[in-house]
């Protein structure tokens, strides 16, 4: 007992060296999880997959994505805030669950604070697009249409709460317009039925959608910006195309969020490491291919960033008296 009580003290002081302090020498000593708040296929999720082999070879642990789909994202970020702040749980989010949903949903199960804003990875416009068996080819057409026959046509959501739902509610309500509200569970299960011919148009994330228009399967009325996008030059911005539509203006985001407890340490190193990859020209490239931007920021900077946006569609959602459940 002696020896063993001798030995365990020397052990005693050599803990710390086991747990690096410093900020860039935190890596993961097992799997780590990226969870994504919404279905594959969608910019969400594009993000998530892009980055996590990535990490992996950084890391050397394997960094898996898990969908979590649901409730315009608060399911799974909800199950990011019951998660353990040890930087083995991290999740790919957006708009929706990270800005929006704090003012949209009346019984939302999680707080601001209780999320941890790690780094952006993208931002860009949202995009108008239209089945190719829909008449419209262009914004005034579908205002037509929609005013032709009020409350029959459906569109497509990525999911409640969204800034593909907020989007073309803030559009049908400038243009005095009604129209059927068709939510999914993600991006990629939305196109699938827009491509179909199940809804007529959808507002999406340009990220999420470039591909399908740049093959010609559905067709680019509109983007959401105040200004055109350079990967679609001659698709107008909304404020373009009708003067009900002149002070339209949205644009979405992306980033990698932990729970709020995380250690500032591993915060740090998350942030870097996302940057690192960020400022890779083969990443610049394949943001450019989906309509994006890269949204490279400090943990800090991060963080004002989705505070201030969390105001912004406070207040729009405030103003238009927009407020729900959640799921």
């Amino acid at each position: 007992m002696p020896m063993i009580a001798r030995r365990a003290a020397l052990a005693l002081p050599m803990l710390p060296l086991a747990l690096p302090a410093r900020a860039d020498g935190w890596k993961p000593a097992q799997p780590v999880r990226i969870l994504v708040p919404a279905a594959p296929a969608g910019t969400t999720d594009i993000m998530a997959r892009l980055l996590a082999p990535r990490l992996q070879a950084r890391w050397g642990v394997n960094v898996v994505v898990e969908n979590r789909a649901g409730a315009g994202g608060t399911i799974g970020t909800l199950e990011l805030v019951r998660s353990r702040p040890d930087g083995f749980t991290l999740m790919s989010g957006n708009i929706g669950p990270q800005a929006i949903a704090y003012s949209l949903f009346r019984n939302l199960a999680y707080r601001a604070e209780q999320i941890a804003c790690i780094a952006g990875t993208i931002r860009g416009p949202n995009v108008l697009v239209v089945n190719n068996d829909v008449p419209a080819r262009s914004v005034a057409e579908l205002a037509a249409l929609l005013r032709a026959r009020p409350g029959q046509i459906p569109y497509a959501s990525t999911g409640v709460g969204q800034s593909t739902h907020l989007s073309p509610v803030l559009m049908l309500q400038m243009l005095n317009a009604q129209a059927i509200h068709v939510p999914f569970r993600g991006s990629g299960p939305a196109q699938v039925d827009l491509l179909a011919g199940h809804v007529a148009f959808m507002i999406d994330n340009l990220t999420g959608v470039m591909e399908h228009i740049r093959a010609g399967r559905v067709r680019a009325l509109a983007v959401t910006s105040a200004e055109r996008s350079p990967q679609l030059p001659d698709i107008p911005a909304m404020r373009e195309t009708l003067p009900e539509l002149a002070s339209y203006e949205v644009n979405t985001w992306f980033g990698i969020f932990g729970p709020a407890a995380l250690p500032p340490a591993i915060v740090t190193a998350v942030n870097a490491e996302v940057n690192a990859w960020l400022d890779l020209d083969e990443t610049r490239a394949r943001f450019t291919e989906l309509g994006g931007v890269p949204l490279r920021l400090s943990p800090e900077e991060f963080a004002a960033f989705v505070a201030a946006e969390t105001r912004k569609w406070g207040e729009v959602i405030r103003r238009e008296g927009l407020q729900m459940d959640a799921g």
